[in-house]
């Protein structure tokens, strides 16, 4: 994602950047198109790369009780035996015609119906990672630009280039044995002991995944926060406000940081990506009901119709996201004419 600033071009009235933002959403939508459909070919091609059988993974244990004879039968009826390129599309035109994502060999299901049972807990879970990492980022990083070298600062940069290196699923175990095995916190599923999921057995399920996954995306949004609130201080119009007397608060928090939050914007468009994989080991770890373990089980089982949809909405998902935080930006900031 390319962005351009040109801070010479003159301030664009609300009407046009809408118009601007309107005309990127559906440009990126239109690009978003083709590069889907290259990853589902993609993901295809890998597939018929893979040591896995696939007609193995379908018969699971009858597999070795069917003939040779039966095998051949039942391979050729499912067109396991088929170029990839071939099977692709045949995939492709059953979603593009009928909406039919074909059927889940792992689950004994169909995909639809794995996509829309799942997809959720993977929003919600993403969701509030993502505030989570938003909230603690402003809070700590613009208290770390307000006094810079002061222990708020030196604890906040300290967290945020340990957090760099740490993998979220280290994160996630740390997690367990302190707040789970010490504090007795959920950790596994969203509701205890096979019951039926409630709005308060998901939302206490949902604390440590989702904080695990807030804190694995604070370092990059912190340090753009803290750096772009040091810049903005020494702006002039940040200059102006001191000069009126102003409390420093007020100057911060309402001169310094709105300036700051336009290019926050674009760094969070630009996790998207790294948020979606650190979802997957996030739910892997917690045993969230998600789409990104789905996807670890379809890899491991040899469902490849589920690793397909699975791949293809998690693209779509991750360039509509990008899409609309450039055109947020782009609206928001008078400044930009292009992106």
């Amino acid at each position: 994602m390319t962005t351009t600033t040109s801070l010479a071009a003159p301030v664009r009235p609300r009407r046009r950047r809408r118009a601007l933002s309107a005309r990127l959403v559906r440009a990126r939508l239109l690009a978003a198109a083709p590069i889907t459909v290259v990853v589902s070919m993609v993901t295809f091609w890998l597939a018929s790369l893979s040591p896995f059988d696939p007609l193995a993974a379908y018969l699971g244990s009858r597999f070795e009780k069917t003939s040779g004879a039966q095998r051949k039968i039942l391979a050729e009826q499912l067109g396991v035996d088929d170029s990839w390129i071939a099977v692709w599309g045949r995939w492709a035109g059953d979603v593009l015609l009928h909406w039919d994502w074909g059927q889940s060999r792992s689950m004994s299901r169909p995909v639809s119906e794995v996509l829309a049972e799942r997809l959720p807990y993977t929003l919600l879970l993403a969701g509030t990672g993502l505030l989570i990492a938003v909230v603690l980022s402003l809070l700590l990083g613009v208290r770390a630009a307000w006094r810079p070298g002061s222990w708020t600062d030196r604890f906040a940069t300290g967290l945020a280039y340990s957090m760099q290196g740490i993998p979220p699923f280290v994160v996630g175990l740390l997690a367990i044995s302190v707040f789970s095995i010490g504090m007795g916190l959920p950790a596994g599923g969203v509701a205890n002991g096979g019951a039926d999921p409630t709005a308060t057995s998901i939302a206490t399920h949902l604390i440590l995944p989702a904080s695990v996954l807030g804190l694995s995306q604070v370092p990059w949004l912190l340090l753009n926060v803290r750096s772009s609130v040091i810049a903005a201080l020494a702006e002039d119009h940040v200059t102006a406000a001191r000069s009126r007397g102003l409390p420093d608060r007020t100057v911060v928090w309402k001169h310094a940081l709105p300036a700051a939050l336009l290019p926050f914007v674009t760094v969070i468009g630009v996790r998207l990506p790294e948020l979606v994989s650190g979802a997957l080991l996030v739910e892997t770890v917690f045993s969230w009901p998600g789409l990104a373990s789905a996807t670890v089980g379809a890899a491991v089982d040899g469902d490849f119709p589920l690793l397909a949809a699975v791949t293809t909405v998690t693209c779509l998902v991750v360039l509509i996201g990008s899409a609309l935080a450039d055109a947020v930006y782009l609206l928001v900031d008078p400044r930009i004419d292009d992106v």
